[in-house]
């Protein structure tokens, strides 16, 4: 493919402070008298909430959140006076870009390689915290309680699944590693990471009847919609552990919620669900044994992604291949 000379960059981030953070970090990396690819003339931004820029037919270049992104096409989509030729989300699930009413006649790119970390420390830290009752613990030291109950558990040897083993999966499996797991993992087809003991790729019921803990990392698509059914969930060992950091149309949480409160599940952690923010009137918060967190199991690092957009942007300015392409129709 020949060289590409980018002329507007759009930039469309949460906030002010994320948009400043993150073009202070691209203009210094491409400023360096190594970097080969200067950016476009002109840069503009938006942030969520904010009203479209007024003129948004000459960008072509476009990095930030998949829903700020997905609403400019769809305001500007009857005029098409908002064409990009490459997007880089600055998330690792692009859902909104996926709705079939937006145009798709672009590169789409997301982000990769660069939750993996965030991610082990979250799903090891919730296992450690609850094989050694560190939620008990702390209730029992606001109640003035010595707690000197041994618990006995730990997570060391024990068998973790992974369902859905991309990169994310792959460096939370390295993880485990550390604490001698036994790692399976389930995957549509690829079975390449080096630290998966076992891969399977059908029969998910069979796959988590001897599972300590169940990881679910899933993107949203067709294909993985309520792929962790009532009959999934209920074949879960009556010891384990589920964690869902994936997305919340994965899993039927209703079945969670039932094996918790029938005492058919050890405990269950999850971070993301169909609706956000959970409500403060959701029945979910009195739920025992369950375990909230809002969508922060790994986030975006305006660094870390700055450094994936320029190295992306190199390449599409050389007119070679980006890094972490979107099939638009797998939806990952």
């Amino acid at each position: 493919m020949a060289a590409r000379a980018p002329k507007h960059l759009l930039i469309a981030m949460e906030s002010p402070t994320d948009t400043k953070s993150f073009l202070e970090s691209i203009t210094e990396a491409t400023t360096t008298p190594s970097s080969p690819a200067p950016l476009p003339p002109k840069i503009t931004s938006i942030s969520k909430d904010e009203p479209a820029p007024e003129s948004l037919s000459t960008v072509d270049v476009v990095v930030g959140e998949p829903s700020i992104i997905a609403q400019l096409l769809q305001s500007q989509s009857p005029s098409g006076s908002f064409a990009p030729l490459w997007v880089q989300s600055s998330w690792a699930g692009v859902e909104p870009l996926l709705n079939p009413a937006l145009p798709r006649n672009y590169e789409l790119t997301n982000v990769r390689d660069v939750f993996g970390k965030q991610m082990v420390e979250y799903v090891i830290g919730y296992l450690i915290a609850i094989e050694r009752r560190l939620f008990e613990r702390h209730s029992a030291q606001l109640k003035n309680q010595w707690d000197d109950i041994v618990s006995g558990g730990t997570i060391y040897g024990k068998t973790i699944g992974i369902i859905g083993v991309g990169s994310i999966g792959a460096e939370v499996a390295r993880g485990c590693k550390a604490f001698d797991m036994k790692v399976k993992g389930f995957t549509r087809s690829s079975g390449t990471c080096p630290h998966v003991d076992e891969y399977s790729h059908d029969n998910l019921v069979e796959f988590v009847k001897d599972l300590d803990y169940c990881l679910a990392l899933l993107p949203n698509t067709p294909a993985t919609n309520g792929m962790i059914s009532k009959e999934v969930v209920d074949s879960l060992p009556k010891h384990a552990v589920f964690l869902n950091a994936g997305r919340g149309a994965s899993v039927n949480l209703e079945a969670i919620v039932s094996s918790l409160n029938e005492d058919r599940l050890a405990a269950a952690v999850i971070d993301v669900f169909q609706e956000e923010p959970v409500t403060p009137e959701s029945s979910l918060w009195k739920v025992p044994n369950l375990h909230i967190t809002s969508h922060t199991a790994a986030y975006s690092n305006s660094s870390d992604i700055a450094n994936l957009f320029v190295s992306n942007y190199e390449r599409y300015c050389a007119g070679e291949t980006l890094l972490h392409p979107i099939d638009f129709e797998r939806g990952y």
